[in-house]
């Protein structure tokens, strides 16, 4: 095990069979934003061929997502995401291992949602599933199967930040916001939105600068020092992280955790949301 929140493959293989790990294949991928629509998709074709032992899949499109909310990506509510969790054979006791084949953005999303909800027994493996394949480790295409248990969700609102909340910190000059999409899109140069630019006194820290070429996470002392340059020397108390739609963002959390920070939270509706609202300020 790397961290208590990063997985090696090694770690992870020695550990395939464990009663008390559940395997999460959370694979999918983002178009970019000059692409047509639709953007976001999820890889169930990909798992239904061959997924690491054990794994069950979660679409990180649909499964997690409120399907009621106006912002694609919003967390789902409590229940529906209980109801599903239990389904997994997810509960209090279960340690979760998530990977994906994107960076591990979806991966961290999980993991962040996972935390949201109360469940801290959830851990990313680092380098996914390229890494995985390239280490020529076992696959399958048979579907575990899965006896459902009670998943109780215990909202941390500490975590998630609301686009109310946002607006209010800026107001308040009390909250340092750090942008993890693109360059070009914190330029105001590409959107995923209605409009272009970013949420005002915001920092840029493109997600990608927070992994190695293999889709590792960035050793420690290297990510203390892309946090300090964004000014977060301190325990992270008072930061708010965002990209699109939450998800990246969540990596960018995912990153300041192992980096020893702990605070700083994702604003859920992240751009999507602030910049489809006319009366939201961008710069």
């Amino acid at each position: 095990m790397t961290n208590h929140l990063l997985v090696t493959t090694d770690w992870l293989a020695d550990h395939l069979t464990d009663p008390t790990i559940r395997i999460v294949d959370i694979r999918g991928r983002v178009l970019s934003p000059t692409e047509p629509h639709p953007h976001y998709y999820a890889h169930r074709e990909a798992y239904d061929i061959s997924h690491l032992p054990n794994a069950v899949f979660v679409d990180w499109v649909h499964d997690i997502t409120d399907p009621d909310s106006p912002n694609a990506g919003h967390i789902a509510k409590p229940q529906a995401f209980a109801d599903f969790m239990g389904k997994l054979g997810i509960d209090e006791h279960i340690l979760v291992v998530a990977y994906d084949d994107f960076g591990g953005i979806f991966a961290a999303r999980l993991w962040w949602a996972l935390n949201y909800y109360g469940h801290a027994g959830v851990v990313v493996m680092d380098g996914g599933w390229q890494k995985w394949i390239a280490e020529n480790r076992p696959i399958t295409a048979e579907l575990p199967v899965i006896a459902p248990k009670i998943f109780t969700p215990k909202p941390n609102d500490a975590l998630r930040l609301t686009i109310e909340q946002v607006q209010a910190g800026i107001d308040g000059d009390n909250l340092s916001l750090i942008d993890v999409r693109t360059p070009a899109e914190y330029e105001g140069k590409a959107s995923r939105a209605k409009r272009f630019g970013h949420i005002p006194t915001a920092k840029n820290l493109p997600r990608n600068d927070l992994i190695r070429a293999d889709n590792t996470m960035l050793p420690v002392d290297e990510l203390r020092l892309k946090f300090a340059d964004m000014g977060i020397t301190a325990d992270g108390a008072g930061v708010g992280l965002y990209c699109n739609g939450g998800v990246s963002a969540s990596y960018g959390l995912l990153a300041m955790r192992v980096a020893g920070f702990t605070g700083g939270a994702v604003f859920d509706g992240s751009w999507k949301e602030w910049g489809n609202d006319v009366e939201k300020p961008i710069a």
